[in-house]
């Protein structure tokens, strides 16, 4: 059989952690619940890391990393407007169907922001940083006020996340699905009030 890197088995502690926290929550995300979650054992998780702090900050980055990686797979390197409703639909749809990396980024956002302060910011500031940067790159033939670009990209976060709590309380598919349409439809009608552009019919 061959032998798992430690490489290996970090990536495989962190995505049990997502799927721990998700169910549990930070204070119930005890290193044997991972461990198992990872079909592990506990002394492997140890030799991989010296503290469920130390998995915990990998499991932070990994969030933060997916965000990024989320945000630029959306952008449709086209329009402005077709940019940021192609950067809500993203989100909205990898939250659709990664429910447990959802509730798992909201709890780790949450505690690192209690226990690291600044820390539990930066998840959210790269976040945003990086729709903003897409939005930049949309408008760069017609570039536009730094304050504009900020408010889209708030509008964007603010309709994502406002979806993120309602698909995780009620869990419900069929509904979560018409809400990212109206969501969408929000977001081009902000747009076409802010900017003087027509929505999209639907």
């Amino acid at each position: 059989m061959a032998r798992i890197s430690v490489a290996q088995r970090r990536s495989d502690f962190i995505n049990a952690a997502v799927e721990v926290i998700a169910v549990h929550g930070i204070d119930g995300a005890t290193t044997r619940r991972i461990a198992e979650q990872a079909q592990a054992n506990l002394a492997m998780l140890h030799y991989c890391y010296d503290s469920k702090e130390d998995l915990f900050a990998d499991v932070y980055e990994f969030v933060a990393g997916r965000y990024r990686d989320l945000v630029k797979s959306s952008d449709p390197h086209s329009t402005l407007v077709d940019t940021a409703r192609q950067l809500l639909r993203g989100v909205m749809e990898w939250y659709l169907e990664s429910p447990s990396f959802t509730a798992a980024a909201l709890e780790l956002i949450n505690w690192a922001r209690r226990q690291h302060g600044e820390r539990g910011i930066a998840v959210y500031d790269q976040a945003l940083e990086t729709v903003r940067a897409a939005l930049r790159g949309a408008a760069s033939e017609h570039p536009l006020e730094a304050e504009t670009i900020d408010q889209i990209a708030y509008v964007i976060a603010t309709l994502a996340d406002g979806f993120a709590l309602n698909w995780l309380t009620y869990g419900d598919r069929a509904a979560a699905t018409e809400q990212m349409e109206t969501a969408v439809s929000v977001l081009e009608s902000w747009l076409a009030a802010r900017l003087g552009t027509t929505p999209v019919a639907q």
